[in-house]
């Protein structure tokens, strides 16, 4: 028996396909090998296109049924994880209206802060547990406000994972987590939230049937199934955005559990089972992919938008001739603090824990005569480490102080550099597993179907590979200082 888990990211998409039994991947594959576009057609902007998504899901499913290590006809369930807060719109004959409006996009910024205002601070952290922000509910109302043509032809409102399971499937659902990250859920009153919709002028039609996490969300079509090489009828029995679901396949159930995660954007996820929320919503909280009404969990979420999408532009920019491995062991041969070159790293869209602002890239106390792009590979890795720092600093005053951080071995935690940096700058252990998002989201679909009890089940098997525990975080603290102070006058600008 086995299951089928697909990962919507920004870069690509992944797949794996997972033996249920033993809760092993058999095979991977992704699509693109390079990364998939962002249009920016204005500073702050960035938007994919819905039907890049699925043409990219069809190819990944192709290229691992290359591996010839199992038989499609044999995957029982789909489950589908995906990049948060995307804005995706289609029509009553499920049309694709324009391309997503995705999550590092900051447009809806001010529309998001004005509605923090007028509905009231209080009455939005009360109940949705954030501000308006920028998230999806403020994207929709700058189509509203600026495409009014193409928000007349809106029949439906999705994520990024809705829509492909509409793809799959003919059918279209939510859950209450999906709304939560949109910022359309009430947790006071456990529903849509009728001061967001009245506010913004939102129907509540837009909105598609609300289903639990684990549970069906349409089978597939047999156009589809026909299309690649599965079995008709198969259920979608799973769909959580991808920071939920990284938590799922960490493990990461129960309050004061906490994963982190160091791919395009940089992420420390921790469950509660208390209403909680930063005064600030520079953290956000959620509805985690098992919340219930009868029994909470919150994820509560801090997000940087440009981790490795950082290290990414650094390899191109100084590193094209290298790989990102070598790129590791040039920086090793730096010392700690990089000769006093400090990065800060918020170069992509406006970064929700530092109020919502555009900060920009800073590459500080450059010496020509001393720097090399080696110091720069090692900088940019001790500034992401750093604002993971200041970022879990935040959480730690509302309550969230994790003993241990699980994370995939993936994206910048393969860099023993940056794990060595992000355990000593933070003080926190890690416990390094490897599961990724696709197989979080398999093992999700066999919760959903009722291949397993329960999601203790789902992870009877899966265990730690990798213990990080800090060495030296009194070496690494008056570096992070100073690099805080360096942050604090770029904020006070």
């Amino acid at each position: 028996m086995l299951l089928l888990g697909i990962d919507i990211g920004t870069s690509s998409i992944k797949v794996s396909v997972v033996d249920a039994t033993l809760q092993t991947c058999i095979a991977s594959a992704q699509y693109p090998e390079t990364e998939s576009a962002i249009t920016s057609v204005q500073p702050g902007w960035a938007e994919q296109s819905p039907e890049m998504w699925w043409e990219h899901v069809q190819k990944a499913i192709a290229k691992v049924k290359q591996s010839k290590s199992f038989d499609p006809q044999d995957i029982s369930a789909i489950g589908i994880a995906y990049q948060m807060h995307g804005l995706v719109l289609v029509d009553k004959d499920q049309n694709s209206l324009r391309d997503s409006i995705i999550w590092c996009d900051s447009r809806a910024v001010e529309i998001g802060n004005e509605a923090f205002d007028k509905l009231g601070h209080e009455a939005c952290l009360s109940h949705l547990l954030n501000s308006p922000g920028n998230f999806t509910a403020s994207k929709l109302a700058w189509v509203k406000a600026n495409e009014p043509e193409i928000y007349a032809k809106v029949d439906k409102i999705m994520l990024p994972g809705d829509f492909i399971a509409m793809k799959l499937t003919g059918e279209i659902t939510t859950s209450a987590s999906a709304l939560s990250e949109g910022i359309f859920y009430d947790f006071t009153c456990n529903r849509l939230s009728k001061e967001v919709l009245d506010y913004f002028g939102f129907s509540e039609s837009l909105f598609a049937t609300i289903k639990p996490v684990f549970s069906d969300h349409g089978q597939i079509k047999k156009s589809i199934a026909d299309l690649l090489g599965l079995k008709a009828g198969i259920p979608v029995a799973y769909k959580a955005g991808d920071q939920p679901n990284n938590a799922l396949s960490l493990n990461v159930l129960n309050p004061g559990e906490v994963a982190a995660t160091a791919g395009t954007s940089g992420v420390i996820y921790g469950v509660s089972d208390v209403l909680a929320y930063d005064q600030e919503s520079r953290v956000n909280t959620f509805a985690h992919v098992n919340h219930t009404e009868e029994q909470q969990r919150l994820g509560v979420l801090l997000c940087i938008n440009g981790t490795g999408s950082l290290n990414r532009w650094t390899k191109t920019i100084f590193g094209a001739d290298t790989t990102y491995q070598q790129m590791n062991s040039e920086a090793k041969n730096i010392k700690l603090g990089s000769d006093g070159l400090r990065i800060l790293p918020f170069g992509n869209g406006a970064e929700r824990m530092l109020n919502n602002k555009l900060v920009g890239v800073h590459f500080q106390n450059i010496d020509l005569n001393l720097h090399t792009r080696a110091h720069i590979f090692r900088a940019v890795q001790e500034g992401i480490a750093f604002s993971f720092r200041y970022g879990l600093d935040i959480m730690r005053g509302n309550g969230m102080n994790p003993s241990i951080i699980r994370a995939g071995k993936a994206n910048l935690f393969l860099s023993d550099l940056f794990t060595e940096a992000f355990v000593n700058a933070t003080g926190v252990p890690v416990e390094l597993y490897q599961n990724d998002g696709s197989v979080g989201a398999a093992l999700g679909a066999g919760i959903g179907s009722g291949i397993y009890q329960s999601p203790k089940e789902a992870f009877s098997n899966i265990k730690a590979i990798q213990l990080v525990e800090p060495s030296h975080t009194k070496d690494y603290e008056p570096i992070y200082q100073e690099w805080k102070t360096l942050l604090g006058k770029q904020l006070n600008a």
